[in-house]
Parts: C-alpha cells; sequence; structure tokens
C-alpha cells in the first residue's frame, strides 16, 4: 500500500523533469496512474467482502507512537475505488480538456499529488500520519484551485480554500493529540477496541470539538462552506475531481471513521444532527438563486454533504447504511454533472443555464450522461440515487425523536436537491437551439465518455444493487462494527411510507422544475443579501484585523531598532522583576562571597571610566575604542578567576568586534551629534534598570543550593564519550552540538544580511526614504 500511496507522488516528481512528455498526442498517458492503483485495488474486493481487513505496518517515529499504519476495511476501499477510479476519469478527461494548455504537466503533477494524498488520508490507521496527509490534500488541492494563477479571482479562491481547510487541519492535529493522550495510543483501531476511555474522559468534549472543526471546515459545513463555491474558479477537472467525489468528503470520511471510537454520545450526536440539518437545507434552497452552473453544483454538493453529516450524526443503523450508499450515489451523479458543466463551457463558452437551451443537438452524448444524472439525483426509480433516497428517509423515520421535523427537513431538502439537477443535468440540452451554438464542435471522445460512463453506472447499480451490495456497502457497514445481515439493497419494498416520500419528492422537484425558472432578478436578490452572509461576516473581520494588525506594526514596528531594543528591554525587565518579588525565596549569604582585591578593584575602576567615557564621548570611534577597554577588563576578571580559556575567548571577540565596528563606521562621520537629551536620560535608566536586574538575578543564582549532578555527568563523559579534555569546548561542540550549528547558522544569516546591507546602493529616488 505504501507503494501505491508513493506512486501518485513520485510520478509528480518525475513531471518536473520529462513534464514535455505528457503534453499534446500523449496527453492521456498519465491516465495510466490512476487506472493501475484501481485495478490494484479492485483485486482486495472479495477479501474485504469475506470480512477481511488488509493491514501493512512499516515504522516511521515509534517512540511517539508515529507509524505508517496502513487499513483497508470496507470504508477505505470504497474511498480508494472513488479516488483512483473517478481519478482516472478526471484524468483521461483533463487530457482532452486541457490538451493545449502549457502548463498541462504541473496541473497532472498537481492532480497526481493530490490523488496520492488522499489516498494516504483514507488508508492510514494512525492519527498522526492521517493528519499529515490531510495537510497534503490541503496543499495540493491550494495549487490545483488556484492553477489559473493569472487570475486575481483563482488566486484568492485558492487562499481561501487554503485558509479554512488549513486551520481545520490544525485543529485535527489538536484533536489527535488529545485523543493519543487519553487512548495511550493514535492507532483508530486500537481507539475502536475500548472506545469508553475516551467517551467517559473529562476531555471528550474538547476532542470531540476539535475533530468537529476539521471535519467542519473540510467538508463545507455552515457556516464554513462559503470556500466551496469560490473554488468553482478551478478549471472542470479540478471542481469534478475533489469538490464532488475526494476531497470535500475527507470530513465525512473522518466523521465515519471516528463514529465507532466517539459516536454514541449525546454531544457527538446533536452536533452533527444540528450543523448537518442547517447545511443541507441553507445550500439546498441556495441552487435556486443561482445561473452558473458551477454555482448551483456548489451549493448542491455543500446540500449532499450536510444530508451526510446528518445521517452520521443520527447514528442508528439504517442512517449509517443511508450515508454509504449515499457517499456512492453522490460521487457518481455529481462527477456526472460536473463533466457535462465542463463540455458545456468548452463548447459554448458560457455556464449561464438562463442562455443554455437545446445542445442535445450537438453534443447529443453530454446530454445523455446529464439525463441519467439527473435521474439518479432525483432519485428516479431505476437509478441507485433511488435506493439512497428511500434509504434517507428510512433513517429519518427509525431514529428515536422529532421524527416528523427530521423527515420534512429531509424531505424539503431532496425536493431542492432534485431541482438542481434538473436545471443542471436536462435545461441545457432541450428546447430550441440558438443560433449562436449551432456551430458548436462535437465533443472528443474523452469529453463524453468519462461522464457518460458515470452516469450509466448509477442505472446500473440501480437496477443490479446486488453488484454493489456485497462487494461495498456491507463491508463499509461492518467497518463501522455494526450488523451486515438484514442489509439488502433493493429498488422495490411494497406500498409504504416511504415509498409515498420518495414519490412526493420526485412529483415536487418536476413542478419546481417547471413552475421555478433561473433568473438574473432570483440571483440580484441574493446578492443583495450577501451582507449577512458567514463569508462577508468573516471578510469583515479580516478587515477589522488587518487594520489593527497595521496599527500595531506602525506603533512598535517602526522601522527603529532602538525602540525595539527598549521595548524588549521594559518588557523583560517589568516580567522577571514582577517574577522574582513573586518568587523569591533564597537568602543571598553575601559572607559567603570572596573579598574585593586590589587588583579586582583597579579593573573595576578601569570599567567604569570606560564605560562613562563611553556614554557621554562625542566621538563614534572613541566609543568603540572604550568598549574595547570594557571588554578587554572583563578577560582580566576571567583570568582573576582561573578561567584563562574564558579570557582567550573573550579577547578574540572583543578585538573581532571593535575591527568590524571600526570597518563599520569608517564610512559615517566621525562624530556624533546627540541633542536630544530626553532620549539619553530614557536610555540610561533602561540600562540601569536592565544591569541592576542582571546583577540581581546573579546573585539570586548564587544564593540556590548547588546542583552538581549536570557538572559531574559533563566532567566524567567529556573524555570518555566526546575525546575532549575541554569540558567546555566538548559541551558545546559534541554535547550541544546541534544548538551551536543553529547559532552558527543565524550568525552567517546575520552577516549576509550586513553585507548586503553594506553594499546596497539606492536610487537617488528612494534615498529620501525610510
Amino acid at each position: 500500500m505504501l507503494t501505491a500511496i508513493l506512486t501518485g507522488f513520485l510520478f509528480s516528481i518525475l513531471l518536473v523533469f520529462l513534464g514535455r512528455f505528457v503534453k499534446g498526442k500523449f496527453s492521456l498517458i498519465p491516465s495510466i496512474i490512476p487506472l493501475g492503483l484501481f485495478i490494484y485495488f479492485a483485486q482486495f474486493i472479495g477479501e474485504i467482502s469475506e470480512g477481511k481487513t488488509i493491514i501493512r505496518n512499516y515504522e516511521w517515529i515509534p517512540s511517539f507512537g508515529v507509524n505508517l499504519t496502513f487499513t483497508l476495511d470496507g470504508l477505505a476501499l470504497l474511498f480508494c475505488l472513488m479516488i483512483t477510479g473517478i481519478g482516472f476519469l478526471v484524468f483521461a478527461y483533463t487530457s482532452a480538456y486541457l490538451k493545449t494548455h502549457k502548463f498541462l504537466d504541473r496541473f497532472y503533477g498537481y492532480l497526481s499529488a493530490f490523488m496520492a494524498a488522499m489516498l494516504g488520508l483514507v488508508l492510514s490507521d494512525n492519527l498522526i500520519s492521517l493528519f499529515v496527509f490531510w495537510e497534503l490534500t490541503s496543499i495540493s488541492s491550494f495549487f490545483l484551485i488556484g492553477f489559473n494563477n493569472t487570475n486575481e479571482a483563482s488566486r484568492k479562491s485558492a487562499l481561501t480554500a487554503l485558509g479554512i481547510t488549513g486551520i481545520g487541519g490544525l485543529l485535527l492535529l489538536a484533536g489527535a493529540l488529545i485523543l493519543g493522550n487519553i487512548s495511550g495510543t493514535y492507532s483508530i483501531t486500537e481507539m475502536m477496541q475500548n472506545p469508553s476511555v475516551i467517551t467517559g474522559s473529562e476531555y471528550y468534549i474538547l476532542a470531540v470539538a476539535l475533530i468537529f472543526g476539521a471535519a467542519f471546515t473540510k467538508s463545507a459545513q455552515f457556516p464554513f462552506h462559503f470556500w466551496l463555491p469560490g473554488a468553482m474558479k478551478a478549471p472542470t477537472p479540478v471542481s469534478t475531481y475533489l469538490h464532488s467525489a475526494t476531497m470535500v468528503k475527507a470530513g465525512i470520511y473522518l466523521l465515519l471513521r471516528l463514529t465507532p471510537v466517539l459516536g454514541g454520545e449525546s454531544f457527538w450526536n446533536t452536533s452533527l444532527i444540528i450543523v448537518g440539518g442547517i447545511t443541507m437545507l441553507y445550500s439546498a434552497v441556495h441552487t435556486i438563486f443561482r445561473t452558473d452552473l458551477k454555482g448551483i453544483l456548489a451549493y448542491s454538493t455543500i446540500s449532499a454533504l450536510g444530508i451526510l453529516v446528518f445521517l452520521i450524526g443520527l447514528g442508528t443503523e439504517a442512517s449509517l447504511l443511508a450515508a454509504a450508499v449515499f457517499i456512492l450515489v453522490h460521487a457518481l451523479y455529481k462527477a456526472t454533472l460536473f463533466l457535462i458543466t465542463g463540455a458545456i463551457d468548452l463548447g459554448t463558452k458560457t455556464r449561464d443555464v438562463t442562455k443554455l437551451r437545446g445542445l442535445r443537438k450537438v453534443m447529443l452524448p453530454v446530454a445523455i450522461a446529464g439525463f441519467l444524472a439527473a435521474l439518479s439525483n432525483a432519485g428516479i426509480p431505476s437509478s441507485i440515487g433511488f435506493i439512497g433516497k428511500d434509504l434517507i428517509y428510512e433513517g429519518t423515520l427509525h431514529f428515536e425523536n422529532s421524527v416528523v421535523l427530521l423527515t420534512a427537513l429531509a424531505l424539503i431538502t431532496n425536493v431542492f436537491i432534485s431541482y438542481a439537477g434538473y436545471v443542471a443535468g436536462i435545461k441545457p440540452f432541450f428546447g430550441k437551439l440558438p443560433e449562436e451554438y449551432k456551430e458548436t464542435t462535437y465533443p472528443n471522445f474523452f469529453i463524453w465518455f468519462p461522464p457518460v460512463l458515470l452516469g450509466s453506472l448509477g442505472i446500473l447499480f440501480g437496477l443490479f444493487p446486488v453488484l454493489i451490495e456485497g462487494a461495498l456497502i456491507k463491508p463499509i457497514v461492518a467497518s463501522l462494527n455494526l450488523p451486515t445481515e438484514e442489509i439488502h439493497l433493493k429498488l422495490w419494498h411494497g406500498f409504504t411510507p416511504i415509498l409515498a416520500l420518495s414519490a412526493l419528492t420526485i412529483g415536487s422537484g418536476v413542478a419546481m422544475y417547471f413552475l421555478l425558472k433561473p433568473s438574473q432578478k432570483l440571483e440580484r436578490f441574493i446578492n443583495s443579501l450577501e451582507f449577512i452572509s458567514p463569508k462577508n461576516i468573516l471578510e469583515q473581520f479580516n478587515s477589522l484585523f488587518e487594520k489593527f494588525s497595521s496599527f500595531w506594526t506602525n506603533t512598535f514596528q517602526n522601522g527603529y531598532l532602538r525602540n525595539y531594543v527598549s521595548t524588549i528591554i521594559v518588557f523583560l525587565v517589568v516580567l522577571v522583576s514582577w517574577t522574582l518579588l513573586q518568587n523569591t525565596t533564597y537568602k543571598i549569604d553575601y559572607a559567603s562571597f570572596s573579598k574585593l582585591t586590589i587588583y579586582e578593584g583597579i579593573v573595576l575602576g578601569i570599567m567604569f571610566f570606560a564605560i562613562i567615557f563611553t556614554v557621554f564621548t562625542k566621538s563614534r570611534l572613541a566609543a568603540v575604542a572604550a568598549m574595547g577597554v570594557i571588554g578587554y577588563s572583563i578577560c582580566l576578571l576571567f583570568v582573576f578567576y582561573s578561567a584563562p580559556d574564558l579570557a582567550m575567548t573573550q579577547f578574540a571577540i572583543d578585538t573581532l568586534t571593535v575591527i568590524l565596528f571600526v570597518l563599520v563606521l569608517y564610512r559615517l562621520p566621525k562624530y556624533l551629534v546627540l541633542s536630544d537629551y530626553k532620549n539619553r536620560i530614557r536610555d540610561g535608566i533602561l540600562s540601569i534598570a536592565f544591569g541592576g536586574l542582571i546583577s540581581i538575578l546573579a546573585l539570586e543564582v548564587l544564593a540556590q543550593p548547588v546542583n552538581e549532578e549536570i557538572s559531574e555527568f559533563y566532567a566524567k563523559n567529556a573524555y570518555l564519550e566526546a575525546h575532549g579534555k575541554n569540558v567546555v569546548n566538548v559541551i558545546l561542540v559534541d554535547f550541544r552540538g546541534a544548538d551551536t550549528m543553529v547559532e552558527i547558522s543565524v550568525l552567517a544569516i546575520a552577516a549576509i544580511g550586513v553585507f548586503g546591507l553594506l553594499k546596497l546602493r539606492l536610487k537617488s529616488t528612494e534615498r529620501g526614504q525610510r
């Protein structure tokens, strides 16, 4: 399985060097990758349908309990088949849709990386590795959504999607860490063996809330849904692959995968029912106000995702079975509708449904695909959508509370979704063909064949549900720790209330289609209410935050180094002084200090007069020389206290510092005029305060009991392990080698920056600017 996942990443990297070979007549070659992976995962259908679970474990960071453990069960298998199967069709579709695009190889690279990340996500049994792949899907989708990077709207949409899903990724990491801390493992399989440990924990609600945040942002639940319609700026293959079949269902997958671990509790079920219910109804209603085909499909996708969250929240055997079937149902018909939208856009250069009609005369295969998808979307008998709708109503009718309300909510949502399917899948193809579309080119084989195949599968699985019952649906239910003996998918259940609800849904959807026509007037009306939308509220918050950030930056990051240093020193003095006043427990024993010798007194006197001279001299070079005297005086103190190695180090550093200062100040005026005595008084007070604080800290350290355990360790092991006799050097080079390397790197970067400033040559117009 690891090889299957890495294949997508490796192919993506390979395209950096061999990308020119997948353009033009060879543009179909990349489709071999998802096709091969689909065949690979399809071979496990027999084993999985028999109740087996395929596990592959690869050690990664075992000391932290983080391994690359991949589990292939019913739930993972369905997603793997969708990712690779629909992925193959999208790759093939892309070979014709973007055949002449100069960055086709780059697009394939992003698409391959995304496919690999999604496979890793759905196969991961370890929450930390799942998080890694989760973030990789966000990053790769960012590049796909913003593929048309010369378009400002595309770049903005990509950033919005990355921002929302990226926040969700951080929430997932936090939730995973809490779950791992509670259960003692990051393995989902091990958590499922004893879920009461987690559900009984005081941190259960916090962990669930974080998981919800991750799932809701990724799967576009209200109020985080707005990134998905914006992402429709991406090319159609992206919309098909990411926003109907794969990425947006990552949150659904996470909720289903963790249902046996976190489900069954009131907080879990109630939250999902409320959020899913609001999302599915809110987004379904929005479809009637849209005239862009992608906009209609985007909101109907959000509504379908809300239905899935709603069904998971119900948490019954019937509702989880409905969710399992509806994942497949939605992937088939929504991918088809997106693909035909791309075909229409490619042929007519518009997606405005108020202008589109009669296209069956110039793109008949696409019209057939749209008709089949609309049937499945509306739940017409003979389609897999009909079975899916029946199961949704069965799930609401068998819930223990608020049956009428929940069923009514599902009914209204399904009616609006049906209407959206008719508008997107049927309306563009019927009626009189406008004159400007009569010369529309007949679509390429790889443009019409993928949607026809997906649409036909929706009918095939509806007529013969036995094809997916044992192979896909029962294993999914079994992976949720639910019984599968009573599961029987079939078209006819007799005359039941569920059949009546399905008939009402179909009739109402058809009536809406004939009575309510998409119009610019409706779209203008909904746009007039944009000011109260979650998107606008977030944008207003971002605007206020940007203004605050600008104020903060202009106030505290104003370009003057002296202000930065002053701010840091004031903060440190206040904070450390307060801490010392609150926590000082040791009494300083001044009698234990050694007496001041005449040599030390003379050196201290020299240092004092050098400091005074440095502060009050007006010559820069004289101040540098006086600072050198202070440094050399410190060297003498090190010698007095039997630390010749420190003295030599200090001597070398001070000598080099003085030389560098002289070189840097060489081009500056010889004398420094300081007329602002207020700033000098302020700086003096800060310096005395900071110096006094350091002195007090040093005395505090001396007053504390000496623990020689660390000193003894270094003394014993410096020569034995590092073969060095100078303990200080051994600590810096060996025991703390990483710290030293980082410090050297920082100094090197600073040196490069200084060198760049020295070599800077400003234009005449820039010299007066700060």
